[in-house]
């Protein structure tokens, strides 16, 4: 560990998102603090949905992390997420990067896991500055699938243009997931690293490295968000900031990370 980060592992919970927001809201938190829950009975995912979970095939964890930065200063945090993850499931299963990617590992924007066009992993961002001068406190939740089951199928499935998939699917023939404590304590080491690069150097550093995982890169897509009409465009990356980029005709836009949806057009 490069911090010293509070592990807390429970049986059952709501949601150990709100259970770490709860904190924070109370200024309760002092060091960083990584929550995992065998179950939980109201998972969330982004724009409100509820995150489907079977205990024996999925792990759920959240981590409150504090920034220097202001929270208008960490744009592009899901991604550098998204990332870490990556680098924590590589060394979890003791696969290299390049192996994980040619087994169909992406990453799609801004804040989704895939393996070969299925959702795997979901990552949530909550949390804030309480005064001006306070640090910022992220709570950072991550759900991944780790052995497909029908409850994954029929639950996540219904709620998602894309199909629900495992983490296992990437794995060579013959070998098996680490178990989930082991890939929890790699996750939360690689989350510690990046986030800490992140604080001091901003997004700038990762923005190469995020494109490499990038699931769209050059198909047309379309983004949507509530209440807002359909955008499309060609997607070409993504800028400094990570917000992404979208051709549409001789111009180019730059979609910030917020209440939309990415998916490819049909």
């Amino acid at each position: 560990m490069t911090m010293n980060c509070i592990l807390e592992r429970v049986a059952e919970t709501r949601s150990t998102n709100d259970d770490l927001l709860e904190r924070w809201r109370a200024g309760q938190l002092i060091d960083p603090v990584a929550r995992i829950a065998h179950r939980q009975t109201a998972g969330k995912g982004r724009a409100g949905r509820t995150w489907f979970a079977s205990p024996e095939d999925s792990m759920c964890f959240s981590m409150a992390f504090p920034f220097q930065r202001s929270p208008a200063q960490l744009a592009g945090l899901s991604l550098v997420v998204g990332m870490a993850a990556i680098s924590g499931i590589a060394q979890a299963c003791d696969l290299s990067e390049d192996a994980l990617h040619q087994a169909g590992l992406r990453l799609k924007w801004p804040n989704d896991l895939l393996v070969n066009n299925t959702k795997v992993g979901g990552i949530l961002i909550e949390g804030g500055q309480a005064t001006t001068h306070d640090r910022s406190w992220m709570i950072i939740g991550v759900g991944i699938n780790l052995h497909y089951s029908k409850l994954i199928e029929t639950e996540l499935g219904n709620q998602l243009p894309l199909k629900a998939g495992a983490l296992d699917q990437i794995l060579p023939k013959g070998k098996a997931l680490p178990d989930i404590e082991y890939l929890w304590l790699k996750l939360i080491s690689a989350f510690e690293q990046d986030l800490n690069a992140f604080d001091r150097l901003g997004f700038d550093p990762f923005q190469h490295r995020w494109e490499r995982w990038d699931a769209y890169q050059g198909q047309t897509v379309c983004i949507s968000g509530a209440g807002k009409e359909a955008i499309y465009g060609v997607a070409k990356g993504i800028d400094q900031t990570g917000a992404l980029l979208l051709r549409q005709d001789a111009k180019t836009i730059a979609i910030h990370a917020g209440d939309v949806s990415l998916r490819v057009q049909s």
